[in-house]
């Protein structure tokens, strides 16, 4: 459910793509500069140094840039888990402005709403989780629209106020989380620039009849690792950098133990 082309591999072996992919890039032109060197004593080495130091610059660019947005989404993501807990808490305690049976009923409900939201990150059941927080949502309006039948006015209002911006803040969350993700193309060019960089770095060394050094290596698994974290911060449920979901814990263990929603704790 919404998953990027990228998603269907895993994070491991997506970094061990990346170092192989880098080091045959790295090699090939490395081989490449070797062979030029060979058979073209007119290429020198300065004007393809001053071309090779443009390529990375550019692809530092492109890291630096792709970096931000993933690290600006992540910390979206985060955000929004915070204001869907304190709307799911607001709204739990207007429960109790609800006439019976809609006040035990509905707060029941969202108590099973809020864990189905933790059970479904911490199993990694996210697609489940979402389709049964929507059926949770017609249930709850519907318990909504009978309060309101039976006890008319602005107090019932309030509850609805509450309900209706929970229900927006898991389109929100739905749509930061899932959906808003690096664009394919953005993977593609980052990918395609890598890969040119290394070559052109292998060339140059090739072309200066230098040796292969083991700076080579860590090289390739510099921009390994970089490419890596990008793509860990791209997806929020997995990896090293999940998105915490202590707000929605926290919240969970309150109301299973019946007490009113202080709010998460502060931040240190």
């Amino acid at each position: 459910m919404y998953a990027e082309p990228l998603d269907r591999v895993p994070l491991w072996l997506l970094f061990v793509a990346l170092i192989a992919m880098s080091w045959a890039a790295l090699e090939g032109g490395y081989r490449l500069g070797k062979w030029r060197h060979a058979r073209t004593a007119e290429e020198k080495d300065t004007p393809v140094g001053a071309m090779v130091g443009t390529i990375l610059g550019l692809l530092a660019f492109m890291l630096a840039f792709t970096f931000g947005l993933a690290a600006n989404r992540f910390d979206a993501r985060r955000q929004t888990v915070l204001e869907e807990a304190n709307a799911i808490g607001t709204t739990y305690l207007r429960t109790r402005l609800l006439p019976e049976p809609q006040r035990s009923e509905s707060a029941r409900l969202l108590r099973e709403y809020v864990d189905a939201r933790v059970r479904g990150v911490e199993d990694g059941k996210v697609a489940e989780a979402i389709t049964r927080s929507e059926e949770l949502h017609e249930l709850l309006w519907a318990e909504a629209v009978r309060a309101a039948a039976r006890e008319p006015g602005p107090i019932t209002g309030l509850y609805l106020q509450s309900l209706n911006e929970m229900i927006d803040l898991h389109a929100k969350r739905v749509q930061v989380g899932l959906r808003s993700r690096i664009p394919v193309s953005i993977w593609a060019a980052l990918l395609a620039l890598a890969l040119i960089g290394m070559a052109s770095v292998g060339y140059q060394a090739g072309l200066s009849a230098t040796r292969r050094s083991p700076a080579m290596l860590g090289l390739v698994l510099a921009f390994a690792g970089v490419l890596f974290l990008i793509a860990d911060l791209d997806r929020g449920h997995e990896g090293l950098l999940k998105v915490s979901q202590q707000a929605m814990v926290e919240l969970q263990r309150s109301m299973n133990a019946g007490k009113p929603w202080p709010g998460p704790p502060p931040t240190p």
